[in-house]
C-alpha cells in the first residue's frame, strides 16, 4: 500500500535524468545519470568497465 513509485527511483527520490553523450572511447552515443561538465572524458558503460579493469 503507498509503494508505487512509478518506475523506479526508490524510496522518494525522483528517477534519475540520463543524459545523452558520445564515449570518448568507442565514439558511440550513450546515457549517462549525470550532466558532464565538458572539462572530463565521459565513456560508455562497456569502456568504462574496461578502464576501471585495467587498473587506469
Amino acid at each position: 500500500m503507498g509503494y508505487d513509485q512509478g518506475g523506479g527511483g526508490g524510496f522518494g527520490r525522483p528517477p534519475r535524468e540520463m543524459h545523452k553523450v558520445t564515449c570518448s572511447e568507442c565514439k558511440q552515443e550513450c546515457e549517462v545519470p549525470f550532466k558532464p561538465s565538458g572539462d572530463r572524458p565521459v565513456y560508455c558503460k562497456e569502456c568504462f568497465s574496461k578502464r576501471k579493469d585495467s587498473g587506469r
